[in-house]
């Protein structure tokens, strides 16, 4: 391939990024076929209709709903514009006639493919843009497609953790109560619980501060190795364990003024660190302003 000695030409409907060796995918030239639009599904109509010698047998408005119906396959538009040119009609068909002749045409979507992770990802990307009606429109895309609805409350699932946190704690407890209500409903009833939640997430306040303080303090775990925890804040159940220093020192945090003794609870080595970072937005907002009252109150006792 890289000399020129072969050609290779090859068509799928995988996604070549994740299916193809890198070392072939790098000597590539990658073309992708996009749906076809509308104009162009239009004159394969008229391309069909001048072999035949005749129209379609349709008014304006289901010629339209035909066009809409193929969802950007010209194959499948032509199977139905082959079906209905068969027909003896004399007169067109209305948008409800043509119904009860065409079989209706399922959705593409691939819950394997990429047509699973594309509408996952548009569903999670609007709700974090705060749009409910984005949202819920991929939602309904991928219900009505087939997607498996405890796939999907899984993503709301963690979305309300990832990309709400602490800036309305409800809405973990919502998208799990969805999750419950369909599991005990069963379809069609249970899916209204799944928008319940899905419009409950994209209109919350939003805040990823939970997401990245997690990330860090793993990052922290995993680079500082085994630091042992200060003697003063480890319980001594033994004589020895006493006598090596367990405990003492410890301040019991009820009976400091504010219900805060501003003690050092991190290993010597390592030292304090500060990994969350709450926004000024929703709960996190009152969060803020107590933690910096209490970094107060702990510089102040140093």
């Amino acid at each position: 391939m890289e000399d020129g000695t072969i050609t290779l030409v090859g068509a799928t409907t995988e996604n070549p990024s994740f299916e193809l060796n890198a070392a072939i995918l790098s000597r590539a030239q990658v073309l992708v076929l996009e749906r076809l639009g509308e104009a162009a599904l239009e004159a394969l109509l008229a391309r069909a209709e001048a072999m035949e010698g005749r129209a379609l047998p349709l008014d304006a408005d289901a010629r339209a709903a035909l066009l809409a119906g193929a969802d950007g396959d010209g194959r499948f538009l032509l199977g139905q514009a082959e079906i209905l040119l068969s027909l003896n009609e004399t007169g067109p068909l209305n948008r409800a006639q043509m119904a009860g002749v065409l079989q209706r045409r399922v959705p593409v979507y691939d819950k394997d493919r990429d047509g699973h992770y594309d509408l996952i990802s548009a569903l999670h990307k609007s709700l974090r843009g705060s749009d409910p009606d984005a949202a819920l429109y991929w939602l309904a895309r991928m219900l009505v497609a087939g997607e498996a609805p405890l796939y999907v409350l899984r993503r709301l699932v963690r979305f309300a953790s990832e990309d709400v946190g602490l800036a309305d704690p409800q809405a973990l407890l919502i998208t799990l109560a969805a999750k419950d209500s369909y599991e005990f409903l069963g379809s069609p009833e249970g899916e209204l619980a799944i928008a319940q939640a899905c419009l409950y997430l994209a209109t919350a306040p939003k805040s990823n501060a939970a997401n990245k303080a997690q990330k860090a303090a793993w990052k922290a775990a995993r680079d500082g190795g085994s630091l042992p925890p200060p003697k003063t804040i480890v319980n001594a159940p033994t004589r020895l364990m006493k006598e090596l220093g367990h405990g003492a020192g410890y301040s019991y945090d009820h009976d400091a003024p504010d219900g805060f003794s501003g003690q050092d609870y991190w290993p010597e080595a390592l030292g304090r660190q500060s990994f969350y970072q709450p926004t000024d937005r929703g709960r996190e907002r009152a969060i803020a302003e107590r933690l910096a009252e209490w970094e107060r109150l702990r510089a102040l006792r140093r």
